[in-house]
C-alpha cells in the first residue's frame, strides 16, 4: 500500500506541475544554433564567439549550422518552421527586420512566426566623406545636400544593407535627397571613397575608424544613439541635431513562436551569462561591437517590432520600391 501511495503523490506531481519537469530536463540533447548567412562573415563570427560559453551556461553543446541566401531569409525561414522545443535557435540580424519592407515576398512573419530572446550585439556604422567634400560636420552636410538635391553620391555595400539604410534613415530624417550608388560589397565601396570616386560612404565603425585616424576620410560621426566605447571621442549623428537618429547592425537570438517561457527564459539566462565572459567582451570591443544583452525576452521583442516599424516607414518615405 505504502508504493501505491507514493506512485500516486508522484504521478499527482506531474499532473499538476508538467512544466517543471520539462523546464528541469532542458536541455537534454544539442542545441542546433542557425546562422542565416554563410561561412566567416559577421554573423557568422557573432555567433561563433558567443556559441562555446553560451553552450557551457546551457548545459549542452551548440552545434553551428549556416543557412546562408536572400539577404537571411532563407535561415530565418527554416527557424521560423522548426519545432517549438527549444532545440533550433537563431541568429537574427538588422536587415531581417528591413527585409519585410524591401522585399515583395517574405516566407515569414519576423514577428509572429518567432519567440524573442534576447539582443546580443550592436555594430555602429560611421558616416565618412572624401576630405575634399566641403562639408565639415553634419550641419554642413545637410545644408550641402540641400543645396545640392540629388546630386551628391554614397556609396555602401549594397541595396538594403544596414549601411543604405542608415543613410536613407539619414536622408528622411534631415529632409535631404541624395544619390545612392551600391556596391556588392562594403570593401570596394570604401575604396572608392577613399580614392574620391564616391564622395560619401557608411562602413561598419571599425572599418571606417582607420581611415578616419589617419585623415585619408572625414568622419560625421557614428550613427548609433550612444557614442562607441571603443572611439568615445566620435560624436554621434544625433547629438549633432539629428533628434532621434538611431541606425545600427545589430544580432539577436529568436526561437520559433511557441518555444514555452521556461526554455526561453533559460537560454536568456545562459546568453547574459556567456555575454559577461570577459574574453568575450574583450573579442567584440576589439572588433568595434558592443555587447547589449536585452533585460528580458520582452525588451528585445519590442525592439524588434520597432525596428520592423521603423525600415517599413523610411522605405515608404524614401520612395524605395520593394523587389
Amino acid at each position: 500500500m505504502k508504493k501505491i501511495v507514493c506512485s500516486g503523490c508522484a504521478l499527482l506531481a506531474i499532473l499538476v506541475y508538467p512544466t517543471v519537469g520539462c523546464a528541469a530536463a532542458y536541455p537534454e540533447k544539442p542545441v542546433r544554433w542557425v546562422v542565416p548567412s554563410v561561412a566567416g562573415g559577421a554573423t557568422d563570427t557573432t555567433t561563433r564567439i558567443l556559441a562555446p560559453k553560451f553552450g557551457e551556461f546551457l548545459g549542452q553543446q551548440i552545434v553551428i549550422e549556416n543557412r546562408g541566401g536572400a539577404s537571411g531569409n532563407i535561415g530565418a525561414e527554416y527557424v521560423s518552421r522548426a519545432a517549438p522545443d527549444g532545440y533550433t535557435i537563431l541568429t537574427c540580424i538588422a536587415s531581417n527586420a528591413s527585409n519585410l519592407a524591401l522585399m515583395k515576398k517574405v516566407p515569414f512573419d519576423l514577428v509572429r512566426d518567432f519567440a524573442p530572446v534576447s539582443l546580443m550585439v550592436t555594430v555602429p556604422e560611421m558616416i565618412l566623406s572624401h576630405p575634399s567634400l566641403p562639408a565639415k560636420n553634419v550641419r554642413d552636410l545637410v545644408a550641402l545636400a540641400k543645396a545640392r538635391p540629388g546630386q551628391l553620391q554614397f556609396s555602401t555595400g549594397g541595396v538594403g544593407s544596414i549601411q543604405h539604410m542608415a543613410m536613407e534613415l539619414f536622408l528622411v530624417t534631415t529632409g535631404t535627397k541624395m544619390l545612392h550608388v551600391p556596391y556588392k560589397a562594403t570593401h570596394p565601396a570604401l575604396i572608392d571613397t577613399i580614392a574620391g570616386h564616391v564622395p560619401i560612404t557608411v562602413v561598419a565603425s571599425l572599418t571606417g575608424l582607420p581611415h578616419l585616424r589617419s585623415g585619408r576620410l572625414r568622419g560625421y560621426g557614428v550613427t548609433s544613439a550612444k557614442r562607441m566605447s571603443i572611439a568615445p571621442d566620435i560624436p554621434t549623428i544625433a547629438e549633432q541635431g539629428v533628434t532621434g537618429y538611431d541606425a545600427v547592425q545589430w544580432f539577436g537570438m529568436l526561437a520559433p513562436a511557441g518555444t514555452p517561457r521556461d526554455i526561453v527564459m533559460k537560454q536568456h539566462a545562459a546568453l547574459l551569462r556567456a555575454a559577461q565572459d570577459p574574453e568575450v567582451r574583450k573579442r567584440f570591443l576589439d572588433d568595434g561591437a558592443e555587447v547589449t544583452v536585452s533585460a528580458t525576452p520582452e525588451e528585445f521583442g519590442a525592439m524588434v517590432r520597432s525596428d520592423v516599424a521603423k525600415w517599413a516607414k523610411v522605405v515608404k518615405d524614401a520612395g524605395i520600391q520593394p523587389e
